[in-house]
């Protein structure tokens, strides 16, 4: 089972478009109207006007499931999964409509809720996709679902919108990856594909905490497009290729002894021993990510630096 979410404006257009489609049915709805697609949205309305500073009120939902399962897909067991889904990420106490479509060979539902509760509280939607990763996952092994087993497996021609951007993005940046040797050569051969590389810094600091995919009007955070593409797991790949081929670098020298002092190693080859030591455990530095400089630490009870201290003492 595969989710994906999109938050928007307009309860009128997601509506007309879930409700009116060629073959749609409706399978639930809480605390709206089902006689027709104007009285669904007018109560949607009704209820976003109890919050009128969340402008992104219309949260949009999509599950969908693979052809090899539809003989499991009745009507009542996606409900069932779609109902855990909305459990599992947090969705609770405010209008929901579920309606499945059938104009495509992968079995799917749609799922629209008011991110205005009942109470008149905005619904988060911090680390839903997180959330809607892991929901997915939990509900396709509990009810022995088909998962695929990687992304190399995936219909491209199929996808449509920013899934197929997501999946194009994919295929890219990994080529990239495998044949740079750093973030530089790995940022100018994204741009040379047509790929920005976005970096997010920590408030007030040069540490990076994250790294984002841009791709004309699509951008996506690399952990979006795949685990192995969050900015730990690039950085720690990156690390490991500058130390192997600074390792691969090194020509071990002969060893050289002193007719004087057999069994001694000459100080021409202790030097050169210890530039080889020196390269091979020295700290990598990565010059995206700068390290402010420690403060010097203060005396208790004074307003001045140790050193300006002794300074005036003298």
């Amino acid at each position: 089972m595969i989710g994906k979410i999109a938050i928007g404006k307009s309860f009128g257009g997601c509506v007309r478009y879930v409700v009116n489609k060629k073959d749609a049915e409706i399978l639930y709805g809480d605390g709206i109207r089902l006689n027709n697609t104007s009285l669904i949205v007018r109560d949607f309305d009704l209820q976003r006007k109890m919050n009128p500073e969340l402008s992104k009120a219309v949260a949009h939902i999509s599950l969908s499931w693979s052809e090899v399962d539809r003989d499991k897909l009745r009507n009542e067991n996606m409900l069932a999964m779609a109902m855990e889904y909305l459990k599992l990420i947090n969705i609770k106490n405010t209008q929901l409509l579920i309606v499945r479509h059938n104009d495509n060979h992968h079995p799917h539902l749609h799922i629209i809720y008011n991110r205005v509760d009942n109470n008149g509280k905005t619904i988060s939607d911090q680390f839903q996709f997180k959330k809607n990763a892991a929901a997915c996952k939990e509900i396709t092994i509990k009810h022995g679902l088909f998962m695929a087993k990687d992304r190399d497996k995936v219909n491209r021609k199929a996808l449509k919108g920013s899934d197929k951007i997501r999946y194009l993005l994919f295929d890219q940046i990994k080529s990239a990856q495998k044949s740079s040797r750093n973030w530089e050569s790995f940022g100018n051969k994204l741009s040379s594909a047509g790929i920005e590389m976005v970096f997010k810094y920590k408030n007030g600091s040069n540490e990076i905490q994250g790294v984002s995919f841009k791709s004309g009007e699509y951008t996506f955070k690399g952990s979006e497009i795949d685990r192995s593409l969050s900015y730990g797991k690039l950085n720690a790949f990156f690390q490991d290729t500058s130390v192997q081929q600074d390792f691969t670098k090194i020509n071990i020298p002969e060893r050289e002894f002193s007719e004087s002092s057999p069994g001694k190693k000459t100080f021409s080859e202790s030097s050169k021993l210890t530039e080889i030591l020196e390269i091979l455990f020295a700290p990598t530095f990565s010059p995206l990510h700068a390290e402010p400089e420690p403060r010097k630490k203060k005396k208790k009870g004074t307003g001045y630096d140790e050193e300006q201290s002794q300074g005036r003492g003298r």
